[in-house]
């Protein structure tokens, strides 16, 4: 049923009572043309990508749990685009643009607001390397504003900027950047997948990945074989498990990332502010919490909780930045599995097995890459090969020596 404002009027005369699934609780067929392993945003968009922009319907999405249930639940809501290298500017702006007609496009309201992303600086070198990178995102076509410190002032007042342990000096903004609801994001491209025949599988998880002379044929799951000409692995933390299934080793490894929720408040933070001087990001959410998160815990986990001692590191930094929020109760904090690859940098492409792609690494940057990461993903699985916004995005770039270090932290994932 199409979302507007004449079906909502119609609905209230009934009671809301004749308001239609937001998809099908589908069953397994015995074979599929492509699976997507994966029921998050990233493999729900590659599959609506695959059947609105290569036509391919005869798709299947398994997910071991139910959707929406995974990091897709998990994160902070940050959208933006403000890279510096040549492979990670393009293909964010683009996704940026796809976020900026995605609630027209699903007819889903995922609460996309532009309200701004501004990174904080506080040395003159700091100031120098915002500089250079609103300059490489402006190049590629993006928005970029340096802010100095009277300006921020008067823009985020709420800021230590006079007795601070690391002064404010400035910021960098982007303005089109800002938030969107996330497990909305997730319902909206289930239902526009379910539109076009998509079959989205819960509760169902990968138990085996089968192949025959070194081709894929199709997945164990625990509802039984099911058969694939083309497997698509979108699984985030979860791909080093996956990819054994078919012999393969990733150059990632798996950390928890937490992030926190505070009580209610009224309107305070109006944009998406970072910290210069530590890891430490913060916006409100439209019901008054305000919602933060920091580092990594540091060491290798598949558990979706995280330790005291890094929620004592973020809350340091978040009350050198704003002192004020020492007096909120932090009502619930959580953790995702985050893909950390070696440079920091997502993988998209085909693997050595014929008919096996692979989409992972996303470290901190897969819910803002949601909508072209799905894009990329479903032209790497159609057209067997990648599209020029993820060619850089290679699985051999670890062996051949082409990084995409934007951090510059070095060949080792807790590092970025």
């Amino acid at each position: 049923m199409k979302y507007s404002l004449f079906n909502l009027i119609r609905n209230t005369f009934s009671g809301h009572s004749r308001w239609t699934p937001a998809w099908r609780d589908a069953t397994p067929k015995t074979h599929y043309d492509v699976i997507i392993i994966g029921g998050g945003g990233h493999g729900l968009a590659t599959a609506y990508y695959l059947a609105r922009e290569h036509g391919i319907h005869n798709i299947a999405v398994l997910e071991k749990g139910y959707i929406g249930g995974g990091n897709a639940g998990r994160n902070t809501t940050i959208v933006r685009a403000n890279y510096l290298l040549e492979g990670n500017q393009p293909f964010y702006e683009w996704s940026l643009k796809l976020w900026e007609s995605l609630e027209q496009e699903l007819n889903y309201n995922v609460m996309m607001s532009q309200r701004g992303v501004i990174n904080l600086y506080h040395s003159d070198a700091q100031r120098d390397a915002y500089v250079r990178r609103g300059n490489a995102m402006l190049m590629h076509g993006s928005d970029a504003v340096l802010m100095k410190r009277d300006e921020l002032r008067d823009m985020l007042p709420y800021l230590d900027y006079d007795n601070a342990r690391f002064p404010i000096l400035g910021g960098l903004m982007q303005p089109r950047g800002g938030t969107a609801r996330h497990d909305a994001v997730v319902w909206g491209y289930a239902r526009g997948a379910d539109m076009r025949d998509v079959d989205i599988i819960q509760n169902c998880e990968v138990t085996g990945i089968r192949m025959e002379n070194g081709a894929i044929t199709g997945v164990d799951t625990t509802r039984g074989a099911i058969g694939a000409n083309k497997i698509g692995l979108a699984v985030a933390g979860n791909s080093s498990r996956l990819a054994a299934m078919a012999g393969m080793r990733l150059p990632i490894e798996s950390h928890v990332l937490q992030a926190f929720v505070t009580e209610g408040l009224k309107p305070l933070i109006d944009h998406v502010v970072t910290f210069g001087a530590g890891h430490f990001y913060i916006s409100q959410s439209d019901k008054g919490g305000l919602v933060f998160g920091g580092d990594l815990d540091g060491y290798n986990s598949y558990a979706q909780r995280g330790n005291l001692p890094m929620v004592e590191h973020v809350l340091e930094s978040g009350m050198a930045m704003m002192p004020s929020l020492g007096r909120l109760r932090v009502l619930r904090h959580w953790g995702g599995i985050m893909d950390m690859s070696m440079d920091g940098s997502p993988i998209i492409d085909k693997t050595p097995i014929d008919g096996l792609y692979l989409n992972t690494g996303w470290c901190y940057g897969g819910f803002k890459a949601t909508p072209a990461s799905g894009w990329c993903f479903a032209h790497t699985i159609a057209r067997d090969h990648a599209h020029r916004y993820n060619a850089p995005y290679r699985l051999d770039r670890f062996m051949t020596g082409n990084l995409i270090d934007e951090r510059g932290g070095g060949p080792r994932p807790n590092v970025h």
